[in-house]
């Protein structure tokens, strides 16, 4: 099993670890509830340097991120950041990503833990006709997350950057935490605001030190994986391996959005045809109207108990006190309002299709 750069740090401030995507990871400090609250209401970090970083570059490189991905990198200028996935030739996804152009021709591409071996492997099969520059940087950079509505406020002292003119999905490269050519990037997997910060592993022990002495003032915490998930799913963000996987197609996911028709890429003509036609399932967002807490593979009824799908997340959301989820059913059951049961155990509770995002940010 692998640590990142900060394991030791996590097990002295008295971190539970856990084993996740072949990592040492902290899943939690106090609890899930209460720093769940921190990054809602306050400011808290996330050490997620498991994720895996790609660098493209060179005269080819573009060409080799619009036939692998289904968003349209062309429309990236340098500062800017997109949400992206890799499809995968029979309708699937390979993994979910998020793209950085850093220079005209550098491009950055941050991927999930579990699949940088896999997705390594499919980006270079396709690389082989084209040529691009390829190389995987992930055992050498770290990845903070500083998450929550105080997180500009918090962090403004460490750098130079105005952080409050930094528009979501941007991102500029400058000095953080007395550390120069630092990737500071307006985007997160909570929905309440803050940074990602990239430097190297020799250099993340200093930012994270500056981040909680600067942050003292505002209640900064560390925050574990535990808290990372039911925030992420509030906001109904998709996590890789549960929502999402080599069998489930960007249409059934809910996102047709990042799929655009505006090139050539991996089974676009597939993907062209299913969105014409329509996906025969699709991913809905529930929340429970009796007691219970969902969980990934109980079964999804219709009122007269035949099964039309099944829950790919489920939580009890510390926001909104509910049991909440996602899950695949047949289209027919899909719209917003529709009335479904979850089989929890022997109990078939009641739950209505809701519209994303569960919590919304007041």
């Amino acid at each position: 099993m692998k640590n990142t750069a900060l394991t030791k740090t996590h097990e002295a401030l008295g971190a539970k670890m856990v084993p996740f995507a072949g990592y040492n990871m902290p899943v939690s400090y106090e609890g899930v509830n209460i720093e769940h609250e921190t990054v809602r209401k306050g400011v808290g970090v996330f050490d997620v340097s498991h994720m895996g970083e790609f660098l493209i570059e060179g005269p080819k490189a573009l060409e080799l991120i619009q036939k692998v991905t289904t968003n349209d990198a062309s429309k990236l200028t340098v500062g800017k950041a997109q949400y992206s996935c890799l499809p995968n030739e029979t309708g699937g996804i390979v993994d979910d990503l998020i793209v950085y152009r850093v220079k005209d021709e550098t491009y950055l591409l941050v991927v999930n833990a579990s699949n940088i071996d896999k997705d390594w492997a499919h980006i270079s099969k396709y690389n082989e006709a084209i040529g691009a520059e390829m190389r995987n940087i992930s055992d050498d950079y770290s990845l903070l997350a500083i998450q929550g509505p105080k997180a500009v406020e918090a962090m403004q002292s460490i750098t130079s950057v105005d952080l409050s003119a930094i528009k979501f999905y941007n991102f500029v490269v400058g000095d953080f935490a007395g550390v120069d050519h630092v990737i500071i990037s307006a985007t997160g997997y909570t929905g309440s605001g803050g940074f990602e910060i990239y430097c190297k592993n020799s250099e993340v022990q200093q930012v994270w030190d500056k981040v909680f002495e600067a942050g003292a003032d505002f209640g900064i915490k560390p925050i574990g994986l535990a808290a990372r998930d039911t925030l992420r799913l509030e906001m109904g963000y998709c996590l890789y391996g549960n929502d999402i996987d080599d069998t489930t197609s960007p249409f059934e996911a809910g996102l047709g959005w990042i799929t655009k028709f505006t090139k050539e890429f991996v089974n676009s003509e597939a993907l062209t045809k299913e969105k014409e036609e329509g996906p025969k399932r699709k991913l809905i967002a529930f929340q429970l109207e009796e007691r219970g807490i969902p969980r990934s593979g109980y079964p999804i009824l219709d009122a007269d108990g035949n099964e039309i799908g099944k829950v790919t997340s489920g939580t009890m959301s510390p926001s909104l006190s509910k049991g909440i989820g996602l899950g695949y059913v047949t289209t027919e059951f899909s719209k917003v309002d529709t009335p479904i049961h979850i089989k929890i155990r022997k109990n078939s509770v009641l739950a209505t299709v809701v519209k994303l995002p569960f919590y919304k940010n007041t």
